[in-house]
């Protein structure tokens, strides 16, 4: 029986817009490439998503890879309000379903940064009965443990959990440890997906 829905928030309930962010910011498509190489695509963002350091420290160690961005990188980074906005269908789609007597939880990949600062971005979370975020647990998918502390803090069984992520090797694992998990596309193949598992 289905009794808990989790959710990865970073493209299933919130765009993380990234593009778009730095174009306001006033980048063009070259400079976005470097700025992409230089920290979203570098294990340090992985790093720094797990909270293992602070603002400065991240930009310190993205600008390594790129110094000539380093005033760059400060702009887009100092502040990333912006950069996270909710779907449409995100708070009342987790409304209807915990109306429809399901618990709700998150399991993602969040800075502490992006945490604070696109705070007004996550309201969909009033209704979660409760998750976990990488930078307060410092392991991310999909390392295993990160969805056991999930399990384990609120003693779930994962056969009884339906997970959506946007990433196939977060669901890959997912469905190791015995969890229903389904790649997200959209809300409404994901509604579907849930009624074929009742």
């Amino acid at each position: 029986m289905i009794k808990n829905i989790v959710f990865d928030i970073g493209n299933v309930l919130a765009d993380f817009r990234w593009k778009e962010y730095m174009i306001e910011k006033g980048l063009d498509g070259p400079t976005i490439k470097r700025v992409m190489k230089a920290s979203i695509m570098t294990p340090e963002w992985d790093e720094f998503d797990k909270g293992l350091f602070d603002d400065d420290t991240a930009l310190e160690k993205f600008a390594s890879y790129d110094p000539e961005l380093r005033g760059v990188l400060d702009h887009v980074y100092r502040s990333i309000k912006g950069m996270i906005v909710p779907f449409d269908y995100a708070t009342e789609w987790v409304a209807s379903l915990k109306n429809d007597g399901y618990k709700i939880y998150y399991l993602s990949n969040f800075s502490r940064k992006a945490y604070e600062e696109c705070e007004e971005s996550l309201d969909f979370m009033k209704y979660a009965d409760g998750g976990v975020m990488s930078f307060q647990e410092h392991v991310i998918k999909p390392d295993p443990e990160i969805y056991k502390r999930l399990l384990e803090r609120y003693d779930l069984k994962a056969e009884e959990c339906v997970f959506f992520d946007d990433t196939q090797k977060n669901i890959d694992v997912a469905l190791e440890l015995g969890f229903n998990a389904f790649l997200f596309t959209t809300r409404e193949q994901a509604d579907i997906d849930i009624k074929s598992l009742l």
